[in-house]
């Protein structure tokens, strides 16, 4: 028996699916990802997924947030530097715990 998914449910799962798309390669890597963490069959998010891809192309390119092409590698490019960075600060704060601990005098 087929699942009948609200209106609220099946927007938020294609938002996070077109809002990931950029870390996977391609819509269904993402959808297959994406659909356990929002109980969502990952071939029916696909399915949304496509839609909602043809629908914004359909409607000039305006489709999900409105965003040129140019916009969007920007956009992706942007995001990638974002995580990247704090992935860095995050090895930043690490190191300089460790250290931090190796020069306390207390610690010897």
């Amino acid at each position: 028996m087929s699942k009948r998914y609200p209106p609220e449910v099946r927007e938020k799962a294609v938002r996070l699916v077109l809002e990931r798309l950029d870390e996977f390669e391609s819509p269904y890597a993402a959808a297959k990802a994406i659909g356990p963490l929002v109980d969502v069959y990952h071939e029916l998010l696909r399915l949304w997924v496509k839609r909602a891809l043809a629908e914004g192309s359909q409607s000039g390119g305006k489709g999900g947030p409105g965003l040129s092409a140019g916009e969007r590698d920007e956009l992706r490019r942007l995001r990638k530097e974002v995580r990247d960075l704090k992935q860095a600060n995050e090895i930043l704060k690490l190191a300089s715990a460790f250290f931090a601990r190796e020069l306390d005098p207390r610690h010897r």
